[in-house]
């Protein structure tokens, strides 16, 4: 087999192991300016009683990135798909600058991701599912914040981290108290084919909506693992976390979230294997769960993501992926099968 052939056949899983920053491409390593963006283009067709289907933007990003003599380093992100945030227009996902003259403690400041967990750290467009676990889109809502983060580390390294203190309050939204979230993440890396880490949350926050219910509390603790070995890629990744005053449901990856009064505690995890064959492709099956009140069992959502992605070349990729739903309070139809095709440049 060529060399060529090898990199194509790995490059998701290096995007996936690499590309892991505060935003959703590698930094760049030359001066100046560095124009970078992908273009996800998707079909969905869902399996209601009365079906659906439609045509559209998963996702259309483009953005600005590129070092500044000397030791620092910008970038900035806008979204202009208009199936995002309810309507035609663009706005800026991520905006940060970073100070990185010692690589054991690099300090950013701006909008930028969450660093919390495996699969939300993965960048969207090395994503190896079409769409990110519920838990994850439940749990780590605001996925994007305005704070400051100090991150060390690498690939090579035994230890990576990133701890940071954001508002709280969500994308490019205006914090109203002086409270702030406390969110980290250790990954220890033994060997160049395994890695295992855990995050957390903390965050306070006065109750507007019902003030009599005392200030609103949030807590997250995760676990993740992923074994790269021969060709396999096993990840997964348990979530489990802890809402007083109010909390949210959904909201992640762009969605905007409904506001619940009340306390409640939720959890759920992912498990996914990959292949990756001689042919370009990688079939994977991914499961999951989530449970949207630990004392109630019957609540327990289950999918579960039969998938195949194919690389035309290190820029274009197509992703088939059907997914298999099941509640277990009562099975509707809700299954979903998606298409996907994806440009990076």
């Amino acid at each position: 087999m060529t060399y060529k052939v090898l990199f194509l056949l790995m490059i998701g899983v290096v995007l996936g192991l690499n590309a892991r920053a505060q935003g959703c491409a590698e930094p760049a390593s030359e001066d100046g300016v560095n124009v970078f963006g992908y273009l996800q283009t998707q079909y969905d067709y869902n399996f209601y009683d009365e079906p659906e289907s439609n045509f559209g933007f998963n996702r259309a990003r483009i953005g600005v990135m590129g070092n500044i003599p000397y030791d620092f380093s910008y970038y900035v992100l806008l979204e202009t798909s208009p199936f995002k945030k309810d309507g035609p227009k663009a706005y800026l996902l991520d905006a940060f600058i970073t100070y990185s003259r010692f690589s054991f403690a690099k300090v950013s400041v701006g909008s930028f991701k969450s660093p919390f967990g495996l699969e939300l750290n993965t960048p969207c467009h090395a994503l190896h599912t079409i769409n990110r676990s519920k838990v994850v889109n439940e749990l780590t809502d605001p996925d994007r914040d305005m704070g400051l983060m100090l991150l060390g580390g690498s690939d090579t390294t035994l230890f990576r981290y990133a701890i940071s203190a954001m508002n709280g309050t969500g994308l490019l939204a205006k914090d109203i108290d002086t409270y702030k979230d406390i969110i980290g993440r250790v990954i220890v890396q033994p060997t160049d084919w395994m890695h295992f880490g855990g995050s957390f949350k903390t965050g306070k926050s006065v109750n507007v909506e019902d003030p009599s219910l005392g200030n609103n509390t949030t807590k997250r603790f995760g676990a993740e693992l992923e074994i790269n070995y021969a060709n396999f890629l096993i990840q997964s990744e348990y979530i489990y976390g802890e809402d007083n005053g109010s909390y949210t449901i959904g909201g992640g990856c762009g969605g905007e979230p409904e506001v619940v009064q009340g306390n409640v505690k939720r959890s759920g995890m992912f498990v996914m294997a990959l292949y990756n064959t001689p042919w370009n492709l990688q079939p994977l099956i991914k499961y999951e769960n989530y449970n949207g009140d630990v004392d109630d069992d019957s609540v327990l959502d289950q999918i579960t993501t039969f998938g195949v992605n194919y690389f035309f070349n290190e820029w274009t990729r197509l992703q088939v992926n059907y997914e298999y739903a099941a509640e277990k309070a009562h099975e509707v139809k809700n299954d979903r099968l998606m298409v996907q095709l994806q440009v990076r440049f």
